[in-house]
């Protein structure tokens, strides 16, 4: 007999504290890999931190991080009456505990765990394990936090340095000298006035931004600096190529410093068909566009179509308070285990 949504919460909950309390900061997974490795019956260990489990071959593959953000003193996990809190339990680790539990119970989905996704896409255990394995799902589940909406594709990401130059001299006689920091606040005052930019794409609505994150500069309390540089990070909608973004922010950042592209994370396709149509249908889904990145754009490279579908509440991630509620790991579970059954 199934579980009763009491029951399944319990399961869910309890599962959620266990995988906080084994911590897994980003190049810290390997603990947590393994101990998922011995709970799935048949499960591969594919190397790297990524781990395989559920049926061979099975339509549908839900795909789960086990790294996370560096702890905020939120470890070890407490639960209380509606929630599980601590260190991941957002971003993802209750996400996990509801693939394992799907698995456990014999529910016919594949079930991928990576590891490395909080850091730059450039050293995620997801690009290489796609470039080595090959994996057919007719649809990814991306489980990441979403308040269980279908968050459709996800942002590109760029970021960069930008370099404003001058010439040094001593601050009593600053005429005589060139201050790049002025230079820098002219290029970031210029930046600023261009308004978020929406963009249609898929029938979706995402917003396009640039923003400066970090600005460091100066020699010392009595010198003029001759230079100063700001960290750029660009967010751009599906439907741009990387060129064209990357000639946007050059757009964007023209007639003030250099720009010098440092890392770049392609945007994720909007996913479309019966699978994607039968998972809205099997919890009445919100559908929404990712204001995000997410590995959906890693899945979308190795053309395989993928969705962002989680229990976590997005502005839970990352937070020193961070929790997820128990009803919205049930109802996570209810709508994948209803997905299998239509």
């Amino acid at each position: 007999m199934p579980p009763s949504d009491a029951e399944l919460g319990e399961r869910l909950a309890a599962r959620t504290l266990e995988l906080i309390d084994i911590p897994s900061e980003s190049r810290e997974e390997s603990a947590l890999a393994a101990h998922v490795l011995g709970l799935l019956p048949g499960a591969r260990d594919l190397g790297d931190t990524c781990v395989l489990g559920g049926e061979p071959g099975a339509r549908v593959l839900l795909g789960g991080h086990f790294d996370t953000v560096p702890a905020q003193d939120n470890r070890p996990g407490r639960r209380d009456g509606e929630r599980v809190h601590g260190l991941g339990a957002s971003d993802m680790k209750g996400a996990l505990a509801v693939m394992i539990e799907l698995v456990l119970a014999g529910i016919p989905l594949g079930a991928l765990f990576f590891g490395r996704e909080e850091l730059p896409v450039t050293d995620s255990a997801l690009t290489p394990l796609l470039r080595r394995e090959r994996l057919e799902p007719e649809l990814v589940v991306m489980m990441e936090p979403t308040d269980n909406q279908l968050h459709a594709g996800c942002l590109g990401n760029v970021n960069a340095t930008w370099t404003f130059h001058g010439r040094s001299g001593h601050s009593a006689r600053p005429w005589l000298a060139d201050n790049a920091i002025p230079k820098a606040a002219a290029g970031i005052t210029a930046l600023a006035a261009h308004d978020p930019a929406p963009r249609e794409f898929g029938g979706l609505r995402f917003v396009e931004v640039a923003s400066v994150t970090r600005i460091t500069g100066g020699i010392a309390a009595n010198v003029i600096p001759d230079r100063a540089e700001c960290h750029v990070n660009f967010r751009y909608a599906p439907g741009r190529s990387p060129q064209e973004a990357e000639a946007e922010l050059v757009r964007l950042c023209e007639g003030h410093g250099e720009l010098r592209i440092d890392a770049h994370a392609p945007s994720g396709p909007v996913a479309q068909g019966p699978l994607v149509d039968a998972l809205i249908a099997a919890g009445d889904l919100d559908v929404a566009p990712k204001q995000a990145w997410t590995p959906v754009a890693e899945f979308g490279l190795a053309g395989l179509p993928a969705v962002n579908f989680g229990p976590g509440d997005p502005p839970q991630a990352h937070t020193r308070e961070e929790s997820v509620e128990v009803a919205a790991l049930v109802r996570c579970y209810r709508v994948l285990e209803a997905l299998v059954a239509r």
